[in-house]
């Protein structure tokens, strides 16, 4: 442990598994106090429970993050029982491949925009007094999709661009307070949320990997590296930037 994150108090939404998993372990590895906050409570309690046994401190808590008054409850609750957060990772996302014509598009839409863009926005609006207070840091979790787009993904294409711009908008608008907004851009990483999908679709896979330089799909540890950077000191005038993560993919 290198301490670049002592003394902070990180809140992780998606923090049950996959990449969300990797950071808020990661976080704790570098000194920070871990909230794991996700809608399956027993992945965040197994996160909770990997920190705890590798000495560090964690907490797990369900949260839906399309609830706005569930969202606003979770971060009084936070504040009054665990302290003021200075570091929110928003990582809660659903990702949903179908053409615009298929019978679930309607529901993929709304779905995706529930989770992947209001999501953020209330999780953002709840914390704000807190991250104002400690002068703190946002980590929104895009995508190489906040750049361009893969095939029968329109909905979700389009709610990592709007985390893109999100990300923009609330630096502009909290750095006034002391408060860092920045992103990260992930290409094929291998997660919980994809096993069913590409890494099992052997034509989508060989197409993405056509597009990765580096020869290999990406891991949730290949997001924490970025995720401490931002959320330490080491970026302490770095704000408004998305940082792919991606393998090269969007260098092809």
């Amino acid at each position: 442990m290198t301490g670049l994150l002592d003394g902070h108090l990180a809140f992780v939404t998606g923090g049950g598994s996959g990449i969300g998993q990797g950071i808020a372990e990661g976080y704790a590895r570098e000194g920070a106090r871990v909230i794991a906050a996700d809608v399956n409570l027993v992945g965040a309690e197994e996160t909770a429970r990997h920190v705890k046994d590798a000495g560090g401190e964690a907490w797990a808590m369900k949260l839906d993050v399309t609830d706005m008054q569930g969202v606003q409850s979770m971060a009084r609750k936070v504040e009054a029982g665990i302290g003021p957060v200075s570091i929110l990772v928003n990582n809660a996302g659903i990702v949903r491949r179908a053409t615009i014509d298929s019978g679930n598009a309607i529901d993929d839409w709304n779905d995706t925009v529930a989770v992947n863009i209001t999501g953020l926005f209330n999780c953002v609006h709840s914390f704000q007094d807190q991250l104002k207070a400690t002068k703190g840091r946002v980590i929104n979790i895009g995508s190489i999709q906040s750049f361009v787009h893969t095939p029968n993904s329109v909905a979700y294409t389009t709610s990592k661009g709007a985390v893109k711009n999100f990300t923009i908008g609330m630096a502009a608008e909290l750095a006034p307070f002391g408060v860092r907004v920045n992103a990260i851009g992930p290409g094929l990483i291998f997660t919980p949320l994809n096993e069913a999908g590409i890494q099992q679709q052997p034509e989508m896979l060989e197409r993405f990997m056509r597009h990765i330089p580096m020869g290999r799909p990406g891991k949730p540890e290949d997001i924490v590296g970025p995720a401490i950077f931002l959320a330490s000191d080491l970026s302490q005038y770095v704000t408004g930037v998305l940082i792919p993560s991606d393998g090269g993919y969007l260098t092809v």
